[in-house]
């Protein structure tokens, strides 16, 4: 498949803007992915024609709203190969995602002296809901360290994991370091000692064909917003006999098959987690932005990223003082520097009266910063509409910066 970057950026009308007069050069993707017209027609579409709530509406636009969820929910299945769509939740994000499974596993697996492992280089989102399990449950949080290039020392989990640990919590691409994560062998350790798995897709689940029955994930989470879909929805993906194990963590709507005073029970999967108005046109616009990313060709892009990140990389180290944060063997398309002593912040705003969208500060990932001693960093990242011209001009930028504070 060739892989045509000029048609691919007319498919995303918000690239064609400008910001400050300069045509707009965005490499904020890890924050936020921009949306293909056809995304943005699906939203329009139902709102126009189809809207009405989901499950249980006899009328005809709530029949075909449903008919458009449960369609989402089987191109979702299928982008990431679950056995069942039982096995696929809809969430706000994943955030969401994993705050339910921190709830809904804890309250059924995890006790008082059990045992969370995280990385160090997670997300706040992937520690804060397991900080608060083990304090709600008595239970002691581990954690697994990463060297100074950036890569998990995937050996100590031998060392770490004792008949007491649960869970291990780990993200399959860092947002501030680009490291790629063998999540499949982590995995493997795990389960070789009796350890659930969960996953936090959201930089993951758009850098390479995903496949969650190879890997053996135990939950998967996944952020809409993130891969070329709308904001407001997410995915948790669960095995199914691990969901139909552990409570919901929401009531109200959806989740319920009886409600009495006496006793309520609840609705199969994967109702059972789906409590309240679901973001159903998220969902059906999150399913065609699945659907556009597989037409594109995603071994396409990301092979197209990757050349977009070596090209980045190695022009961004030809300026004197650049130092990048996060240089692991395995990386995907986003870049975390420092040049001198110029602050991040400083370094962000003046880029963008250039018209270049980066990201800058600790990316909700502090422990990372304080493994590195620093206070943030300038992150780009790429995606596959990104060219090389606008790298050149993200390092034409970035001299100039450096020229204004020498």
């Amino acid at each position: 498949m060739v892989f045509n970057v000029d048609k691919i950026r007319s498919d995303f009308p918000i690239l064609s803007q400008q910001v400050h007069g300069k045509p707009l050069v965005y490499f904020d993707n890890g924050a936020t992915t921009q949306k293909p017209k056809c995304v943005l027609d699906t939203i329009e579409h139902f709102y126009t024609k189809i809207n009405a709530n989901i499950h249980r509406g006899v009328h005809k636009l709530s029949d075909e709203s449903t008919k458009a969820y449960e369609q989402a929910r089987e191109t979702v299945r299928q982008f990431i190969n679950a056995k069942s769509t039982c096995e696929i939740i809809f969430t706000s994000g994943a955030t969401a995602s994993i705050n339910l499974v921190a709830f809904s596993f804890g309250e059924a697996f995890v006790g008082e002296g059990d045992e969370v492992i995280v990385s160090e280089m997670e997300h706040h989102s992937n520690i804060v809901p397991w900080q608060l399990l083990c304090e709600r449950k008595k239970a002691k949080l581990k954690v697994l360290p990463f060297d100074d290039n950036g890569d998990l020392m995937v050996e100590k989990l031998d060392e770490l994991i004792t008949n007491r640990t649960k869970i291990i919590a780990v993200n399959h691409v860092s947002n501030s370091l680009g490291t790629v994560n063998p999540i499949k062998q982590i995995i493997a350790k795990a389960h070789a000692h009796g350890v659930k798995v969960l996953v936090d897709g959201a930089q993951g689940a758009k850098h390479g064909i995903l496949d969650v029955q190879d890997l053996d994930a135990d939950f998967y989470a996944i952020s809409g917003h993130k891969i070329y879909g709308p904001t407001g929805i997410g995915v948790l993906y669960g095995k199914q006999e691990l969901l139909e194990q552990i409570p919901p963590w929401q009531g109200g709507g959806d989740m319920i098959a009886t409600v009495s005073f006496e006793k309520t029970t609840f609705n199969e999967l994967p109702f059972k987690f789906e409590a309240g108005t679901a973001n159903y046109i998220g969902a059906a616009a999150l399913a065609t932005a699945l659907k556009y990313y597989q037409s594109v060709g995603i071994e396409a892009a990301v092979r197209y990223e990757n050349e977009l990140l070596e090209y980045a990389t190695q022009s961004l180290l030809t300026i004197n003082g650049l130092r990048i944060i996060g240089t692991a063997k395995e990386k995907t398309s986003i870049i975390s520097f420092l040049v001198g002593n110029i602050h991040p912040f400083d370094m962000g705003m003046i880029l963008d009266k250039m018209g270049i969208a980066i990201r800058t500060g600790t990316h909700c990932t502090e422990p990372v910063m304080a493994h590195f001693g620093i206070d943030g960093t300038v992150r780009a990242s790429l995606a596959f509409y990104n060219t090389k011209e606008e790298i050149d001009k993200l390092v034409e930028g970035v001299k100039k910066v450096k020229m204004m504070f020498a």
